[in-house]
């Protein structure tokens, strides 16, 4: 299986307190997923996320209804989290979202380590459909940000595959 990486960073003109804790809404993800994902939090066991955070989502991929439940397996308060998939479409995905100040505001970093289910066929399915929709994403993702707070700064992406031996 081969382990695939997004690294998304992006300059906030805000504080980190402020971008944090829009961040820490769980209801705010739904802003910034495109519409045609048809993205819905059907549950979450806190209204903030923390360590332990476990939230239920819905999704339509190419029409068809996905749930994907994920668990906040890292929290640090104004520095980053990182959500884990526990159910959902993929083998493997994990997200770590990460905050640091800049001179101009604060960087935004996403880093997205995931798998492809199916072995073969989900490598297919990778290169002719998920890649490019993962990058259709995080673009609508990082414009939405730019609205939300205001502004309009270019964000920076690399989708690339990396040596893995996963060992399953």
């Amino acid at each position: 299986m081969s382990l695939h990486v997004i690294e998304r960073n992006q300059v906030i003109l805000s504080d980190i307190a402020t971008v944090f804790s829009f961040f820490e809404d769980p209801c705010n993800l739904s802003l910034i997923t495109p519409p045609w994902l048809n993205f819905r939090v059907r549950n979450s066991s806190d209204t903030r996320i923390k360590h332990g955070t476990r939230i239920e989502y819905t999704i339509r991929w190419y029409g068809l209804p996905m749930k994907w439940v994920s668990l906040i397996d890292r929290y640090e308060p104004g520095v980053c989290f990182a959500d884990r998939m526990v159910q959902g479409p993929y083998r493997s995905w994990h997200h770590i979202h990460s905050l640091k100040p800049v001179p101009r505001g604060v960087e935004m970093l996403d880093r997205v380590e995931y798998e492809m289910p199916l072995a073969a066929l989900g490598s297919i399915a990778h290169a002719l459909l998920v890649k490019r929709q993962l990058q259709s994403i995080f673009d609508y993702r990082a414009r939405r940000v730019s609205e939300l707070f205001g502004q309009h700064t270019p964000a920076r992406s690399v989708l690339r595959p990396v040596p893995h031996s996963s060992g399953r």
